[in-house]
C-alpha cells in the first residue's frame, strides 16, 4: 500500500506530507532555540558591570565556520537543484560537499573545545590570578606549568584577556594553589550559555549531516526507483540544514562579536 502524500501535494496545505512535518518541527525548534537565547539575554543583563566577559572566543576560527556553514547551505541548494535537472552525479557532487563542510566545522569546533578545557585560571594564595594554558609535557607532582600570565585581580581577565599582555611559561608550586579551574561549562554563566548553545548546535550538525550521508549514499537506491519522492526527501532535509545554517547566523555575532 501506498502511502498517501508523498511526492503530491495535499489538497488542503498544497504540500507533500514530509514538508508539512518538517515545517512544524521547525516550528519546535524555533521554540527551543528561542529560549536558550533568551535566558542569554537575561543572564547578561543581569550581570553586574564589569563581569560579564568581552573577547573570550576566537573570532577568526568562528568566521571561518560562518563562512564553511554559509557554503554548505549553497551546495544543499544545488544538489536539490541538481535533482530537480535530473542531474544525479552532479548532485552527489554537491552533496558530498556538504557532507565534507559539515565534518569540517565540526572539527574546528571540537579544536575550540579543546582549547577552552586546557586554559585555566589558577588562583594564588598570594592573591595573584596565572591565567593560561597548560603545558601538559611539564607538569609534575610539585609543580604545574602555564602558557600565560598573571593578574591582580580577575577584572582583569572579562575584556579581552589575552591582549596586551605578554605570555610566558609559568611553572607554579602546587602548594601556592588556592583554587585553579578550567574554563569548561562550569567556570561561569557566560562559558555555561556558550557551551550549551554551541553544543546544542553541533548536535543539530551532526544529526543533519547523519541524515544527509544516509540520504547521500545507501538512500540514494531510491533515486532509480522513485526519482520524485527521493528529491522531496533531499528537498526536507535542505530545510532543516537551512535552519541549521539560520541559528549559527545568530549564535555567531552574539557570542562572538559582542
Amino acid at each position: 500500500m501506498d502511502i498517501p502524500y508523498t511526492v503530491k501535494p495535499r489538497p488542503d496545505t498544497g504540500l507533500y506530507n514530509a514538508k508539512i512535518g518538517m515545517w512544524l518541527f521547525l516550528a519546535s525548534e524555533v521554540m527551543l532555540f528561542g529560549g536558550l537565547f533568551s535566558a542569554y539575554i537575561f543572564l547578561r543583563v543581569g550581570a553586574p558591570a564589569g563581569t560579564w566577559p568581552h573577547g573570550w572566543l576566537n573570532v577568526t576560527l568562528g568566521t571561518i565556520n560562518t563562512v564553511i556553514l554559509a557554503l554548505s547551505a549553497i551546495t544543499t541548494l544545488l544538489a536539490w537543484v541538481a535533482l530537480k535537472l535530473n542531474q544525479f552525479p552532479r548532485y552527489k557532487v554537491f552533496h558530498a560537499l556538504t557532507i565534507l563542510l559539515a565534518l569540517t566545522f565540526l572539527g574546528i569546533k571540537s579544536y575550540e573545545y579543546r582549547d577552552k578545557f586546557l586554559h585555566f585560571e589558577v588562583q594564588l594564595k598570594d592573591g595573584r590570578i596565572a591565567d593560561g594554558h597548560m603545558v601538559e609535557n611539564k607538569r609534575d607532582a610539585d609543580h604545574i606549568v602555564l602558557h600565560g600570565h598573571y593578574v591582580e585581580n580577575r577584572a582583569e581577565l572579562m575584556d579581552g584577556h589575552t591582549k596586551g599582555k605578554e605570555h610566558t611559561e609559568l611553572k607554579i608550586p602546587r602548594a601556592d594553589i588556592k583554587r585553579m579551574q578550567n574554563y569548561g561549562p562550569a567556570h561561569n554563566n557566560f562559558l555555561g550559555i556558550y557551551f550549551c548553545l554551541t553544543i546544542l548546535h553541533a548536535l543539530h550538525i551532526l544529526g543533519g549531516v547523519l541524515v544527509i550521508a544516509y540520504i547521500w549514499g545507501p538512500g540514494s537506491k531510491m533515486w532509480f526507483t522513485d526519482p520524485e519522492r527521493y528529491t522531496n526527501r533531499v528537498e526536507v532535509s535542505g530545510l532543516f540544514w537551512h535552519f541549521v545554517d539560520l541559528v549559527w547566523i545568530f549564535l555567531f555575532p552574539v557570542l562572538y562579536l559582542t
